[in-house]
């Protein structure tokens, strides 16, 4: 089944080769030395990654779903926590698109997708994370506008964004109808951030606590009152598919990697690609990415349709995650003492790896869509 058509294959091929010539050179050092990965940003933007999610008429070079898919991928083979960084932009930048109207939209998304701005996502709560109808944080209405009080975290980007945006409570009585979602800007009084969290893996996609007590005009509100968790759940379809998309780069990385050292690997002398427990291991791993793939490809394929594809994401996700989590050990199993080493990557692999089973949604929450499509 293939869902690319030959514009996309060319999107991924240029996306590709910049990847491999500008971000995997350096994706190990950001990762050793935790230097943020926004020192990619000007020459993604040049690319046109930058705006990939958008259309035309917002900046944007107007691919398909499945050429952004593509493109995700191929920056995840090369390095990860610049994806990271990316696609949390994409997740500020789909927030507009799908919440704002034009007069907002047409202030950020032209200059998001040029890179002149880069943008954070600010859902997760110290006690909501996997349950956002949880959160505390308040928008009470000012004279003007409104001010926002409260504590947001995990927020990727978000000490280095230009714009934020934050989803807050404006009437709790409503519950998730209560959600509405706002723009910050960058600079703006009572806005301040933690030092960046120590995290596992993707070292260089840099994560932070952000402390809100800060008053914002209404016209930085997207759409009307209440519809920010609508707005919300949409986006995070969309970057579900990313988040899949990441894991085949990474997994695609280390099959890669296995591969190659097996090929050059001698054993009894005879390279280990010879054994057949080695064999069945890359078997088992290439079979898991393709089926990845092909989830993926059909979920960005139910993006392109303008129809509701929550269930196709929330597969796409949960299947990719696992399988990278399972295929980036086996590529370090198959590298033994030396895959275990800083040496090589498939330490990094592994470790960046972990998080796409947690973030955008753990595996429990994806399953819990899943099975209510199942049920109903």
């Amino acid at each position: 089944m293939d869902f690319a058509d030959a514009d996309d294959r060319a999107v991924f091929d240029m996306v590709r080769r910049y990847a491999t010539e500008k971000l995997e050179p350096l994706a190990g050092q950001i990762d050793e030395t935790e230097k943020f990965a926004g020192i990619h940003l000007e020459g993604l933007a040049e690319l046109g990654v930058m705006g990939m999610n958008l259309p035309e008429k917002w900046g944007g070079p107007g691919v398909s779903p499945i050429a952004l898919f593509l493109a995700v991928q191929a920056l995840a083979s090369a390095c990860a926590s610049t994806t990271s960084m990316v696609t949390a932009h994409y997740l500020a930048t789909d927030a507009i698109l799908i919440g704002g109207d034009d007069a907002i939209r047409s202030h950020y998304l032209p200059r998001a997708a040029a890179g002149d701005l880069l943008g954070a996502f600010a859902l997760t709560e110290p006690r909501a994370g996997s349950s956002p109808s949880e959160m505390s944080t308040r928008a009470e209405r000012t004279g003007g506008g409104y001010r926002i009080t409260g504590t947001k975290h995990f927020i990727s980007n978000a000490a280095f964004a230009d714009f934020m945006v934050v989803f807050a409570i404006t009437d709790p009585a409503l519950g998730t109808r209560g959600i509405s979602a706002f723009v910050i800007d960058k600079g703006i009084a009572g806005v301040t951030f933690s030092p960046n969290e120590r995290t596992m893996g993707l070292r260089g996609g840099h994560v932070f606590e952000v402390s809100l007590d800060c008053e914002i005009g209404a016209d930085k509100r997207l759409g009307a009152e209440g519809t920010g968790f609508r707005t919300a759940m949409k986006v995070l379809d969309n970057g579900r598919i990313e988040i899949a998309a990441t894991c085949i780069g990474i997994a695609e990385a280390a099959l890669m990697a296995a591969t190659s050292w097996a090929k050059q690997r001698i054993v009894n002398n005879a390279p280990i690609a010879d054994f057949q427990g080695i064999q069945w291991m890359l078997a088992d791993m290439a079979t898991q990415l393709e089926a990845a793939r092909l989830l993926g490809m059909n979920a960005a394929k139910g993006r392109a349709s303008g129809k509701r594809f929550s269930q196709e994401a929330a597969m796409a996700k949960l299947f990719a995650s696992e399988m990278a989590a399972k295929v980036t050990d086996l590529a370090l199993q198959i590298h033994g003492g030396y895959g275990y080493t800083r040496d090589m990557p498939l330490e990094r692999y592994v470790r960046d790896a972990r998080i796409m089973r947690i973030y955008e949604g753990s595996s429990e929450v994806q399953r819990n869509i899943i099975a209510r499509t199942v049920l109903s």
